[in-house]
């Protein structure tokens, strides 16, 4: 088992026994999901305990199943650019471990190439690929200028749909 810690632009906490406890757990209960990967990380979404809080609970309605972030920031911030059927442990914005979520489709592209079934996955604002890049236009200005450079809608993005697996009454269901 290995398990990243990925720095946040933000210094928000991450509790990583606690997460490493709500990984055990899965892992007990999943072993067969260990072959793809026995890989995780711990994180959150967004650049502030507001924002990660709030597309938490987008996750946690089921709306939400996509995310997106820049390839520069995952590199800034020590974080593994991830890969189909790793884990990560989202974390709320105090820092506690909620859900494990599993990727399980990926794709690198540029901004332009967010389509409208993207967005609708991200689930965010009213869903629309409008929204979409209005919304991620901001957010990377901003955390790109964190990090001392300025963002172009050229930079490579990963697009990740993923699934919640853990605790049971958070994950999807299984057809």
């Amino acid at each position: 088992m290995t398990e990243t810690t990925a720095a946040s632009s933000h210094a928000l906490p991450l509790d990583t026994a606690a997460a490493a406890r709500m990984w055990d757990a899965y892992r007990s209960a999943h072993p067969e999901a260990m072959v793809a990967s026995d890989e995780y990380t711990v994180e959150h979404f967004g650049d502030s305990a507001r924002l990660a809080d709030e597309l938490l609970a987008i996750v946690l309605s089921g709306r939400k199943r996509a995310t997106a972030e820049l390839v520069a920031d995952l590199i800034a911030h020590g974080g593994p650019v991830p890969r189909i059927g790793s884990h990560w442990i989202a974390c709320d914005g105090t820092g506690a471990p909620r859900i494990i979520i599993r990727t399980t489709e990926l794709r690198l592209g540029p901004f332009g190439s967010a389509d409208a079934a993207f967005a609708a996955d991200e689930g965010e604002d009213d869903g629309s690929l409008e929204s979409w890049q209005r919304e991620h236009r901001r957010y990377w200005t901003r955390v790109a200028a964190a990090r001392g450079v300025v963002w172009s809608e050229g930079d490579e993005i990963v697009f990740e749909r993923f699934s919640v697996v853990w605790p049971l009454e958070h994950a999807d269901r299984r057809s």
